[in-house]
């Protein structure tokens, strides 16, 4: 049986910031792979350096040194434009406030993704309808932000993670915002996202009852991974 090949692969990643004259290590020397259809949990305390590993892996943060392959890219030698095409083509972004555009609906904030790409109207019709189904929001499609409640408008925002089919999708404290039900019903959609999908997908969490949803969890201290 083949061995499949990690869609994420760091190694020996460190980022230090500099505040003043004094210099913080957020990541010291971790190294680790991360396989298709994998649902990783990242937990550790704040400032353990959890949402910088996250954010390195989806490319909007740069490590001091190491490497990060994703899918046989290394991020870290991308510039800039090529970072912001690779993101947009690979990694659907879900946060803990939902960055939904108030005067949008539900159907237009998941188009935008689709607005950066060269798909004619009818495609990206068809993708919004279908991720908006896929996360059980049909009948909301022409509701505003406020019009819905706050695990809906997290829904919109993983149907717009996912308007684009990526491959990679990185969760950051998804469901700190949300009551314990619509916590539930968001864990299990991303839940479903991973091996029944073919999606990846690495969440920031520090509830333990979330990373149970996970199929793998690591711990961060200081910068560092603990097992």
């Amino acid at each position: 049986m083949d061995i499949p090949e990690p869609i994420v692969t760091v190694r020996n990643l460190s980022k230090i910031y500099a505040q003043g004259e004094i210099q913080v290590t957020a990541l010291n020397q971790i190294s680790l792979t991360i396989a298709a259809g994998e649902f990783l949990t990242l937990m550790g305390p704040s400032g353990s350096g959890k949402s910088t590993l996250l954010h390195i892996i989806a490319g909007v943060d740069r490590p001091t040194s190491g490497e990060c392959l994703v899918q046989g890219v290394d991020v870290t030698q991308l510039n800039e434009s090529e970072l912001a095409d690779w993101r947009n083509q690979n990694v659907g972004f879900v946060f803990q406030t939902f960055n939904l555009i108030p005067v949008l609906t539900a159907f237009e904030n998941v188009e935008l993704p689709l607005l950066l790409t060269r798909l004619g109207s009818a495609q990206r019709r068809r993708q919004v309808e279908a991720v908006l189904d896929l996360v059980g929001l049909s009948d909301r499609m022409h509701h505003l932000p406020r019009q819905l409640s706050g695990g809906q408008e997290q829904r919109v925002a993983i149907a717009r993670a996912l308007v684009t089919d990526p491959k990679l999708v990185v969760a950051d404290e998804p469901t700190g915002n949300l009551d314990s039900r619509s916590a539930q019903e968001v864990l299990g959609l991303l839940q479903s996202l991973s091996r029944p999908a073919g999606k990846t997908v690495i969440m920031v969490t520090h509830d333990p009852k979330a990373a149970a949803f996970g199929s793998r969890s690591i711990h961060l201290e200081k910068g560092e991974l603990t097992r």
